[in-house]
């Protein structure tokens, strides 16, 4: 177990270095920052637990027999999407959290997964753009 800390930790600073820009960005720039900073700390504390339980759920569910794998990351599955469901139906049902913030905050995680990982292997990209001719 633990194997994927590292990682994890990378992403969640990047991910809490990007929520305090926005905070900063929303106390300039709109007229009510509050309810702004509110939904980018809920959505995004809450896309935060999301994503570590998905690794500790990963690393379960490899050790795990196949069978008893699919159902228990099925079963995570509807947990995480259910927490997500109440949160977000918590930040529209409340006048002071804003909901788009919220959603920002929730996505914000897998924004910046894709962008640090999409471009790591830059060889796979030069394999790509290669010539027919250089084959």
């Amino acid at each position: 177990m633990g194997e994927t800390v590292e990682i994890q930790v990378k992403i969640i600073k990047i991910h809490l270095v990007l929520l305090l820009l926005l905070c900063v960005i929303a106390l300039v720039f709109f007229n009510r920052p509050m309810t702004w900073i509110y939904g980018y700390v809920f959505g995004g504390l809450i896309g935060v637990l999301n994503f570590v339980q998905l690794a500790k759920t990963m690393e379960k569910a490899v050790t795990l027999p196949m069978a008893k794998a699919q159902g228990y990351a099925a079963s995570r599955y509807f947990i995480r999407y259910t927490i997500t469901g109440v949160v977000l139906i918590v930040s529209l049902k409340a006048d002071y959290i804003h909901a788009l913030a919220t959603v920002i905050g929730l996505v914000l995680i897998k924004f910046i997964i894709l962008v640090t990982h999409l471009f790591d292997d830059k060889e796979y990209y030069k394999r790509i753009f290669k010539r027919k001719e250089e084959n």
